[in-house]
């Protein structure tokens, strides 16, 4: 799946749920290449006749894409430890890179942060400091560096519209120099990557540019590309979706049939019960239970292949 298709359709997702009024879908999507006619035709296309939750519900259970919900559910543990994520800035291929940092006190590996399709959020700035405090020091990379950084563009629609611009090659040049930048603060440690949503997307472009000294990679929910290879990935790859996200998991059979022919090590996890983004606590398809699940699950992994 192209990503800025697929940037596309989470805007329209967005209005179907009612969380974006139409006037702001139609922004967005013009941001992201679309004529009025185009963009009023796919929120058409994704039951947006009118900004209707109830609608919106019913089509999307359908669909397979799960039931909408307008706030995330009550819970009385916060979704992510306390822990605070360090500024930081180092070499890129195109100029200075700004990211998220926090150094584990005894490292066991480390790990690269992919954000979701808003840039670095705080939501993201809040794992790595999960990470160190779990053995693995960890670095987010903000994609929109080149920008002047997610905070500089003022908000979610031109973020999205700016990542909806960027070059895929770019990206994966900027997310390359992510773990140079690991492995200069992290000597002598394999390196795992991690991406959510656009992040997963992304996640997967790397591993599909053959990027060598990945040792594993948990791509969560991200849209695999067409006709995906493999072949120059070292990386043990635990693949992560939402059973009710059909249009994700639409990719998954062809990523998992890469990662075989490629001979590498690759587990699926699809958690029942879930909706796209569930392990975004900031979200309203936020699944508590869910979100732990795979975190512990994903600890699992990089304690078989980064340590």
């Amino acid at each position: 799946m192209a990503l800025r298709r697929y940037l596309q359709e989470e805007v329209a997702l967005d209005f179907v749920d009612g969380q974006l009024t139409r006037r702001e879908a139609l922004q967005r999507l013009g941001l992201l290449g679309l004529s009025i006619t185009a963009a009023g035709a796919l929120l058409a296309a994704c039951g947006g006749g009118a900004n209707d939750v109830a609608t919106s519900t019913t089509k999307r259970l359908k669909e397979g894409l799960g039931p909408a919900t307008s706030s995330p559910p009550e819970t009385t543990a916060a979704a992510t430890p306390p822990g605070t994520s360090e500024a930081v800035r180092f070499p890129g291929p195109n100029g200075e890179l700004q990211g998220a940092w926090a150094a584990a006190a005894r490292p066991k590996g480390a790990v690269l942060v992919i954000h979701e399709n808003r840039g670095l959020t705080d939501h993201i700035r809040s794992i790595p400091p999960r990470f160190a405090a779990d053995g693995y020091s960890a670095l987010a990379v903000d994609l929109l560096s080149e920008e002047g950084g997610t905070a500089a563009l003022g908000g979610d629609a031109q973020a999205i519209g700016a990542l909806g611009a960027a070059p895929a090659e770019r990206m994966i040049a900027d997310l390359r120099a992510g773990i140079d930048e690991l492995q200069r603060r992290v000597p002598g440690k394999k390196v795992g990557v991690i991406g959510f949503c656009f992040g997963g997307g992304m996640t997967w472009q790397l591993l599909a540019a053959g990027e060598p000294r990945l040792a594993a990679a948990t791509p969560f929910y991200g849209p695999a590309p067409a006709a995906p290879d493999f072949s120059g990935s070292k990386a043990a790859v635990l693949a992560v979706y939402a059973e009710n996200d059909a249009r994700v998991n639409g990719t998954r059979d062809a990523a998992v049939a890469a990662l075989q022919a490629a001979n590498l090590p690759v587990e699926v996890r699809t958690f029942p019960g879930t909706s796209h983004a569930f392990f975004n606590d900031t979200g309203a398809s936020y699944n508590p239970t869910a979100a732990a699940d795979a975190y512990a699950a994903v600890l699992d992994w990089y304690s078989r292949y980064l340590t």
